[in-house]
């Protein structure tokens, strides 16, 4: 499989067979908690304010994300893994948008499928895709604000490669480095509780499948299908 790896938004831009923009910290954890609390989708957006309309016009339950790190006004939850990992989402649309991985999603718009990748789902991922197999793939590290990389993410990146090449890499390595690497996200050091449920790896069981509908990109768990690599 042609597997290849992109850093920064700029990375998903272009014409692509299936697109993984990673946001490990925390965007794309996050959406995968909440998926797996029963969200039935999750509207991605770009701004703060059409989040806000979406919950005001019902299309959406709540509004989750982050600005520099912090959860914007008028926002139910933040970017935090954590403080959704106990909230019951049964059946609920929700609206999110933070500051990298969201508008790493908006960038890959021109890809054949586009997946929102994390360490949690990262095996998950990689099964779904090798199913499908359109090629080619490009892991996105998505980083910080386009201008510096981020270990969590290049790391993130380079253990779905191994993945996607049917290869089964021990998790520990991966997860003390970033530890090692005392993690940040916006010139922000996270709570214990948000990296550690960050670095879960492989704990979810589906991949989270982005689409097009009306022109907006809405995020939903897709399991693979096939006998696991």
């Amino acid at each position: 499989m042609d597997v290849r790896i992109d850093s920064l938004s700029p990375g998903a831009h272009g014409d692509l067979g299936t697109a993984v923009v990673i946001d490990v910290f925390r965007a794309f954890t996050t959406a995968a908690i909440a998926l797996r609390n029963g969200a039935d989708r999750i509207v991605m957006v770009d701004r703060l304010d059409e989040a806000l309309a979406l919950r005001d016009t019902g299309t959406c339950r709540f509004c989750m994300g982050e600005r520099r790190g912090l959860k914007p006004d008028g926002f139910d939850f933040g970017n935090s893994p954590a403080e959704i990992g106990a909230c019951d989402f049964s059946a609920l649309s929700l609206a999110q948008t933070t500051s990298n991985g969201t508008r790493g999603i908006f960038r890959a718009r021109r890809a054949k499928r586009i997946y929102a990748g994390a360490l949690v789902t990262a095996k998950a991922t990689a099964d779904v895709i090798a199913a499908r197999g359109d090629a080619p793939v490009t892991l996105v590290a998505m980083g910080e604000q386009d201008t510096a990389r981020t270990p969590e993410d290049e790391l993130c990146a380079l253990y779905l490669q191994a993945r996607l090449a049917g290869r089964q890499p021990p998790v520990a390595p991966v997860r003390q480095a970033i530890l090692a690497l005392s993690p940040r996200t916006d010139g922000i050091a996270l709570a214990t509780d948000d990296v550690d449920a960050c670095l879960e790896i492989d704990s979810i069981p589906f991949a989270v499948r982005v689409d097009l509908e009306d022109g907006r990109p809405v995020a939903r768990a897709e399991t693979p299908q096939r006998k696991t690599i």
